[in-house]
């Protein structure tokens, strides 16, 4: 969380409609556990997938949470889709806030264009776009994957059991444990059924 915080402290009154993506689709993907390839295109535009893009049309905000339809992932074996549901936040960084903030900003700019996640320009922002943002904060040692791993760790501090852990993410096998086994807090939390700062 204390990696959030330094993100959200510098972009969260920023009027840059990019800086608001940014820091959205960071949000996100740390509370849904998702990978940088399902909020971001690839660089390589041979590698596109029109088929795996968010749309604006699927997200529905309520006063508890916000949700979106991710249409296919890496993990997806019958190619069904999930709903991503994200949970507001009293006691921690509140990510609900900050998506219906860049939802504003980008239905302003936007207000025609079908994919959810989308720059200034009007363009999807792609991996590298993600990464260069991420660099300004943080050294190699955090990248993509730490939205996920980190969201997973949180998970799994506050005492989440494995399975809904697994679930939330998406995972097909049980290959975030190598998450929390690197982790002897987490790992002694998890054995015991408890937060691990208790």
């Amino acid at each position: 969380m204390d990696d959030l915080n330094i993100v959200v402290d510098a972009y969260s009154h920023s009027p840059s409609h990019d800086d608001q993506l940014f820091l959205s689709m960071l949000l996100t993907g740390f509370f849904a556990l998702m990978r940088l390839g399902e909020l971001a295109v690839p660089d390589d535009p041979a590698l596109f997938n029109p088929k795996k893009i968010s749309k604006r049309s699927s997200v529905i905000i309520s006063s508890s949470d916000y949700h979106f339809f991710l249409p296919g992932h890496k993990a997806d074996r019958f190619f069904e889709g999930n709903v991503i549901i994200i949970q507001k936040h009293s006691k921690t960084i509140d990510p609900h806030n900050y998506f219906k903030s860049y939802l504003r900003s980008r239905d302003s700019l936007h207000p025609f264009s079908s994919a959810l996640w989308l720059r200034a320009d009007g363009s999807i922002p792609s991996r590298s776009f993600f990464i260069s943002r991420l660099r300004q904060f943080f050294d190699s040692g955090i990248a993509g994957q730490s939205m996920r791993s980190g969201g997973a760790t949180s998970l799994a501090e506050s005492g989440v059991p494995p399975h809904l852990i697994q679930a939330i993410g998406r995972w097909a096998s049980e290959a975030f444990k190598i998450y929390i086994r690197k982790n002897p807090v987490l790992m002694q939390a998890l054995l015991f059924g408890r937060a691990a700062h208790e």
